[in-house]
């Protein structure tokens, strides 16, 4: 397992080759001294027995998928699936692969640039899919962007899925979360969608004015406001972080897991969209270019 570290005055990211993923993300607050905002383990290895995709790139589809596969063109594709959920690329997906590690730029603009190919019927999709993720420092942002091509028609729905926590604390209840998401989609008890969307003001997903998550946990998929690139913000009076997440993508996965503290914030398109014909398309042609990007922008304050 490989392991390369990035840095500039804000920010040092670290990152694994396997899952192209995001180890540690440190933020140097105003003392001086740096806070580690996402959740991790120390020791690379850890990651292979690792069930919460900690840090990890999801693919080829970030999300569930219904019906135990889809069509394309009349062609029809199957998936793996248990209890008839197909969940972030099936039973092995692109956050179990080991990445190539193609450039690293330590400029004062510096980047991590990862590569991976999926075979033709990797997991059961169709074409052979070339993707990339290039972790970029920007300041105190860090960009991330996913790009993808193919030989033939395929979906395909990526994501990183770091969990944040902006603090030591063993919780993170105290956090201020703020989303710019009116609509939801509406899932069933599986998680699935049903194909609606629904609005979220005056319900307990209506976090469109910032206030406390609470004792909620949240596995919801957001819709974005179409005239706001700006998605989401969390701020701890702790630690003084806050961060706010930028991306061009339609949806926000927002999960807080029950058994340990952080809040994943996954931009990607809707789940289940290859099998949901009012969704926004999920479908890569041949000679496009699969374009995700997200920014998770950084400022600190003296903690309260």
């Amino acid at each position: 397992m490989k392991q390369v570290t990035i840095s500039n005055n804000y920010l040092t990211l670290m990152v694994l080759d396997y899952g192209a993923t995001i180890q540690k993300l440190l933020v140097k607050g105003e003392d001086g001294n740096y806070t580690n905002v996402v959740v991790g383990f120390n020791h690379p290895s850890r990651y292979r027995l690792d069930d919460n995709v900690l840090g990890a790139s999801v693919g080829r589809y970030a999300g569930r998928i219904s019906n135990g596969g889809f069509e394309i063109d009349r062609a029809r594709y199957d998936l793996f699936q248990e209890d008839g959920v197909h969940l972030h690329g099936g039973k092995e997906g692109f956050h179990q692969k080991y990445w190539t590690i193609e450039e690293v730029d330590n400029s004062d603009k510096p980047f991590v640039k990862l590569t991976y190919l999926s075979k033709h019927l990797e997991e059961g999709y169709p074409g052979n899919l070339s993707v990339s993720v290039t972790y970029k420092l920007m300041n105190n942002a860090l960009q991330v962007i996913y790009e993808g091509i193919t030989d033939r028609s395929t979906v395909i729905n990526l994501t990183n899925h770091s969990y944040f926590k902006l603090d030591e604390n063993p919780y993170i209840d105290e956090y201020d979360l703020q989303l710019n998401c009116p609509y939801r989609v509406e899932t069933k008890e599986n998680l699935l969608p049903t194909g609606d969307i629904i609005p979220v003001r005056k319900t307990e997903y209506d976090f469109l004015l910032p206030r406390k998550i609470g004792v909620q946990r949240l596995d919801t998929i957001f819709v974005k406001d179409i005239g706001n690139e700006k998605v989401a913000e969390i701020h701890s009076k702790t630690s003084g972080i806050n961060m706010k997440v930028y991306t061009n993508q339609p949806a926000l996965v927002v999960y807080t897991p029950p058994d340990f503290p952080g809040i994943c914030f996954e931009a990607q398109n809707y789940p289940d969209a290859p099998n949901q014909p009012d969704f926004p398309k999920s479908l890569l042609r041949p000679g496009d270019i699969y374009n995700n990007i997200s920014i998770f922008k950084f400022g600190t304050s003296t903690p309260s």
